[in-house]
């Protein structure tokens, strides 16, 4: 099962496993040479979160860390590395000539990592330090608790433009997706394209703007209420964007990892965040939406990686859930742990709240979705309506609806009261990771592996426009040759 662990990031890639994007590279990316091996007179030994670390984190991460792991290869911790992805285990203990990993980074084997195309080799003295590293027995910290610096990233390879995330603003006149590290804007009526947000302080390795939202993945997007402010969730920081300007309000920094889930409370006041360190510590919180300034962080929360938040609508509580399998709710904004909802098998994607406050719906990666009673703490039922993971799940406001993406490539909108699917959303080719709603129901909007837009009509399923990158050649809209089918009939 290919589990979608939504959202993680950042940097060009080093790897063993690598996936069919990168198959083209390899019949290009013809080396000029090995890398030279620059001579060390050091005597202490190689410290992995000192020496070793910094080297994934700069020149390896976009492609392997979290949810882009590339091959199925993460090198977000050092355990995750020694493990290795599809290709087995890259590293031979006391032996760095033997090792993949090292083979593949000094460019003495293809396919070269980093790809030729990012220009961001391991200089001579890098590939003598993780050389030396595997030759010392590739040791890695005594804890294996990831170091959290804050990372100067490259940008993601070109090919790197999943959506994995949109939102609709409260007016219905806006939808904004992050496509790879950029926020783009459509016409929720058209579909035309608008404008792109970009972060002008952002900067290419070479120093040239970078003309991206985030350096690395757009994971998580969500309006305020009042439809004023945008905010954006990506590698250890978040934006909060004037959503007129197109001006960065406030820089949120600080976070652990990735930020891969957002949500606002129904006043505005404050937002809450959830991400972390995947394996290590989910990472919760409640932020003060003005400022940006944490009023509370949630200390072990979740065991695992926060995939989603949402407040009641009465604003005096907050759900989560987590790679650890479970959905948590806490007090806000004190963040006093109140109960727990056990019984999904696999990762628990997102969750949210029914109009009434009186039941969750959470997502999970073993494909079920789950109806829970608040008040008692137990299970109401499971709708096994799609066919892979549920990767997002969001209530229609004021009502008992919810809509589900998934990675059957489906996006289905259900009735929490009896578990039966009311809507099918047509037209998705590939995994589907994002999913919005406008406040009335009517406009809804998906994203997915394909980097199409899609716009709907909320309230009868029809496609409006497929959204393609405002920089793609045009194409023949899909509208009339993919109408909505009702999933009752066969």
């Amino acid at each position: 099962m290919e589990l979608f662990m939504r959202r993680i990031l950042p940097l060009a890639c080093l790897t063993v496993g690598l996936a069919a994007a990168h198959a083209a590279d390899e019949k290009k990316d013809a080396p000029a040479g090995p890398i030279a091996i620059a001579p060390l007179t050091r005597k202490d030994p190689i410290v992995y979160e000192k020496d070793v670390a910094p080297i994934f984190a700069n020149k390896c991460q976009v492609c392997h860390a979290g949810n882009l792991t590339e091959g199925k290869f993460d090198l977000g911790t050092h355990a995750a590395l020694i493990k290795g992805g599809k290709k087995g285990p890259p590293v031979v203990a006391g032996k760095a000539e033997e090792s993949l990993l090292w083979q593949m980074a000094s460019h003495r084997k293809k396919p070269v990592m980093p790809p030729k195309s990012e220009n961001n080799p391991l200089t001579p003295e890098e590939v003598a330090i993780l050389k030396l590293w595997i030759d010392q027995g590739a040791k890695g910290p005594v804890n294996d608790v990831r170091t959290r610096p804050k990372v100067v990233l490259g940008l993601p390879p070109a090919l790197v433009k999943p959506v994995r995330a949109v939102a609709v603003s409260p007016d219905k006149t806006t939808v904004a997706a992050g496509r790879g590290n950029q926020v783009h804007l459509f016409d929720a009526k058209t579909g035309e394209f608008k404008k792109s947000f970009v972060d002008p302080q952002l900067k290419t390795p070479d120093g040239k703007p970078a003309a991206a939202a985030h350096m690395s993945l757009v994971e998580a997007m969500v309006y305020s209420p009042d439809g004023k402010t945008l905010a954006t969730g990506s590698f250890q920081e978040m934006n909060l964007w004037d959503a007129e300007k197109g001006t960065i309000r406030q820089r949120v920094t600080g976070f652990v990892d990735r930020v891969v889930a957002i949500a606002y409370s129904p006043d505005g006041k404050l937002i809450a965040t959830g991400g972390g360190a995947p394996t290590e510590d989910g990472e919760i919180k409640i932020l003060d939406a003005a400022t940006g300034k944490v009023v509370t962080d949630i200390k072990n929360g979740h065991s695992d990686t926060v995939f989603g938040v949402s407040f009641s609508p009465d604003g005096k509580l907050l759900a989560t859930s987590g790679a650890d399998k479970f959905v948590k709710v806490f007090e806000v904004p004190g963040g006093k742990f109140v109960k727990a909802f056990e019984g999904h098998t696999h990762h628990v994607m997102d969750v949210g709240w029914s109009a009434d406050g009186k039941k969750l719906a959470s997502a999970g990666a073993d494909n079920i979705i789950k109806i829970w009673d608040y008040e008692k703490g137990e299970k109401i039922r499971d709708i096994q309506g799609h066919q892979k993971q549920v990767t997002r799940l969001v209530f229609v406001p004021k009502t008992a609806q919810f809509l589900t993406a998934s990675g059957d490539s489906g996006v289905m909108l259900w009735n929490t009261d009896n578990g039966g699917a009311m809507r099918n959303f047509t037209g998705g080719k590939d995994f589907m990771y994002a999913v919005a709603v406008s406040p009335d129901g009517a406009v809804v909007a998906t994203g997915g592996e394909e980097g199409i837009v899609r716009l709907y009509n909320g309230t009868n399923a029809q496609l409006v426009k497929a959204m393609l990158p405002p920089d793609a050649e045009p194409k023949k809209d899909d509208s009339k040759k993919e109408p909505a089918k009702d999933p009752k009939k066969k």
